[in-house]
């Protein structure tokens, strides 16, 4: 008997079983596509981004080609965004303290940090839920199978291997779904958390670094403003 064949006459538990981790399994590989794509998306606009933010240019100018353009603004560009626009709107009042407009600059850029760091683990509860559970919901089905084997023993005279074999293959087959599905999910989790740790990583550097350059701004404005009074 075929492998399909096999399916197709395993018993109603057996078979839902098989239909919901095989569904799990089709969820996940859309998924692990997706957060693939998605990644790489991310780490290139950061290249990107990061080679026209150290080119020397203008961040008033960046800003504004960042504001007025199409595309979808992520990573570390959405963290420059947050933080100038912060920057920016405090700056022009009057009476300001550096250290209070500092202050509410990193908060804005970690509020982007973390919303984008979200947005980097999407899926990936759902890839530890299907790596972690694939198997023991295979197990399940592989045990009612040997189950039903031995209720079919209970019914004949003689056993033979011929009556008990399609049972326990049946349910076997569950078991090695269940390991199909769990497998690739695990694999990606873990790869996808360590690029993630990575990108974070990436995040906090460029935040310390684009906080250090608006921070001595804010006091080259400052020293400016007590020169033109004096």
């Amino acid at each position: 008997m075929s492998i399909l064949e096999l399916m197709l006459n395993a018993s109603p538990v057996v078979q839902a079983v098989m239909a919901a981790l095989i569904l799990a399994s089709m969820a996940s590989w859309v998924m692990i596509f997706q957060r693939y794509f998605n990644l790489q998306m991310v780490l290139r606009e950061a290249t990107a981004f990061e080679t026209e933010f150290w080119s020397g240019k203008d961040l008033g100018q960046i800003y504004t080609e960042t504001v007025d353009s199409e595309r979808t603004i992520v990573g570390v560009e959405s963290i420059f965004e947050a933080g100038f626009k912060e920057f920016s709107r405090l700056r022009q009042q009057a009476a300001r303290d550096p250290e209070a407009v500092m202050q509410n600059v990193q908060r804005a850029m970690r509020v982007a940090s973390s919303r984008e760091e979200q947005n980097l683990e999407t899926s990936l509860p759902f890839l530890a839920t299907v790596g972690s559970t694939s198997p023991y919901i295979g197990l399940f089905g592989t045990v009612w199978g040997i189950m039903n084997s031995f209720r079919a023993l209970a019914t004949v005279e003689q056993a033979t291997i011929s009556i008990v074999a399609p049972h326990i293959a049946d349910a076997l087959i569950a078991t090695a779904i269940g390991l199909f599905a769990a497998i690739p999910a695990v694999i990606a989790y873990n790869r996808y958390s360590a690029q993630i740790e990575v990108i974070v990583n990436r995040f906090e550097v460029f935040t310390d670094e684009f906080s250090s350059i608006l921070y001595r701004a804010i006091h080259a404005d400052q020293g400016a403003n007590l020169e033109a009074t004096e």
